[in-house]
């Protein structure tokens, strides 16, 4: 076996073992700004905590702080990784995969901050702030989070109204059109959807990061910057698998959008959610999301919530209209918001079917899985240093619940699929294009067409 390998042509987890890469510059820098921010935050919230709780409030706001703090400085002197205490549900999950690492790593070291998996290691961070939070009650319920998401959509307000707006003339004259009409404003949709992944607040470490312009403005300009572009199979895709419904016109059963941000590319997710059902090519669209605050600004049940009756509430005709249909496709059940302990794991894709077996079983009630977003990517892909040409089914190493599609932009060292020489030419031409954010893949892979 080649050294970095494990198991047969399988390449090794990306670490911040390499001084300088990537992986080692988040968990040296961003990882614990982005801890900074959640400890000032609490520390702001304190006279809010003593309002409600009083001093029992004040405390609690120390407590987590203190322990906030010295994950700070476990994670900056490399220290050991160190068993949960929270007695949650998934506390055990966490405490074997601990121990699953520790044994792949022999006894020659421990699992640490700087020398295990960097998903592995970045994951644990986010569930051990959980931790400290909900160690402290009566504020274990706040999300350290939440003021950086909601500013983010009431900061991009102008590109959602512009998005309610195209999507209401579009449904306007949806009766009139064509197949292919359909099929390109399907495509504007997606890519919206695509490069609304850019407003992600874990690698922007919480700073402002809102979309202003109108986002079907935007797609033109970035048609170029699609690295992989499988739309046409994901089209294929929902067409093909569409069943006769009374009308005569056929229908998908069900899509399925594993989230990512909240903010503005939770609406993009909602507008194209919208179109799927409305244009009558999909009748269900389950929506997965987070069970506690994750990666800074991903969606939560109560993000999603709140993001459809803040839109609702906009002073504008089109925002508050969609808002309120988006609220009656839940009522009714077209829609609906699912959370599962397994997307706030540690664990590669390909583990879940073996670990989460619920889970992948509803996947496989799906026709179509979008996969939303980079760390979503990373989880497919198992975060490992495959060359740029491996095929993308190669990475997913057997993790085929159901036709599947990446809507990600590149903000880590990871990108598999792509066309020989097209990596080394953008490393030429562009030396940080897996991280910058600039770029973005529609990747599928369908094991149903194969």
């Amino acid at each position: 076996m080649a050294a970095g390998q494990i198991g047969y042509g399988v390449p090794s987890s990306l670490s911040a073992k390499v001084t300088g890469s990537f992986a080692y510059l988040t968990i040296r820098d961003r990882m614990p700004t982005i801890l900074t921010k959640a400890i000032d935050t609490i520390h702001r919230n304190k006279n809010k905590f003593f309002e409600e709780h009083g001093e029992e409030g004040i405390s609690a706001e120390k407590q987590a702080i203190s322990l906030l703090s010295k994950l700070r400085n476990e994670l900056q002197t490399d220290k050991p990784l160190l068993e949960l205490m929270d007695g949650l549900s998934d506390t055990e999950s966490w405490n074997q995969y601990m121990q699953r690492q520790q044994r792949q790593l022999g006894d020659q070291e421990l699992v640490s901050w700087f020398k295990s998996p960097w998903l592995y290691v970045e994951c644990y961070m986010y569930r051990r702030i959980q931790e400290a939070i909900w160690l402290n009650p009566p504020i274990n319920n706040f999300d350290v989070f939440n003021e950086g998401k909601t500013q983010s959509f009431f900061e991009s307000q102008q590109a959602v109204m512009a998005l309610c707006t195209y999507l209401g003339d579009v449904q306007k004259s949806m009766e009139k059109l064509s197949e292919n009409q359909l099929s390109e404003h399907f495509n504007k949709l997606l890519q919206v959807s695509l490069w609304g992944n850019k407003c992600d607040l874990s690698i922007s470490a919480g700073q402002e990061n809102s979309q202003k312009a109108s986002p079907i403005d935007s797609l033109p300009s970035l048609q170029s910057f699609i690295l992989v572009n499988d739309s046409n199979m994901v089209w294929l895709t929902l067409t093909s698998s569409r069943r006769p419904e009374g009308s005569g016109q056929k229908t998908a059963d069900r899509v399925d959008i594993v989230l990512d941000n909240a903010g503005f590319e939770l609406v993009t997710d909602l507008v194209l959610a919208d179109f799927l059902v409305s244009s009558g090519l999909v009748r269900h669209i389950h929506f997965h999301g987070k069970c506690f605050p994750w990666f800074v600004s991903d969606v939560t049940a109560n993000d999603f919530q709140w993001t459809i009756r803040q839109t609702m509430a906009a002073n504008h005709k089109w925002m508050s209209k969609s808002g309120y249909q988006w609220q009656s496709y839940l009522n009714e059940g077209i829609w609906s918001y699912h959370d599962h302990p397994f997307w706030t794991q540690p664990h590669e894709f390909c583990d879940m079917a073996a670990d989460a077996p619920d889970l992948y079983a509803t996947l496989q009630e799906a026709n179509l899985v979008l996969f939303k977003g980079d760390l979503n990517y990373r989880k497919l892909t198992g975060d490992r240093a495959w060359g740029h040409t491996v095929d993308f089914c190669t990475a997913l190493r057997g993790f085929e619940p159901a036709p599947l599609c990446s809507l990600r932009t590149l903000k880590a060292n990871v990108q598999v699929g792509l066309q020989p020489g097209q990596g080394e030419k953008l490393s030429t031409q562009d030396p940080s294009w897996m991280t910058n954010g600039k770029y973005a893949v529609i990747q599928f892979h369908g094991p149903k067409l194969e």
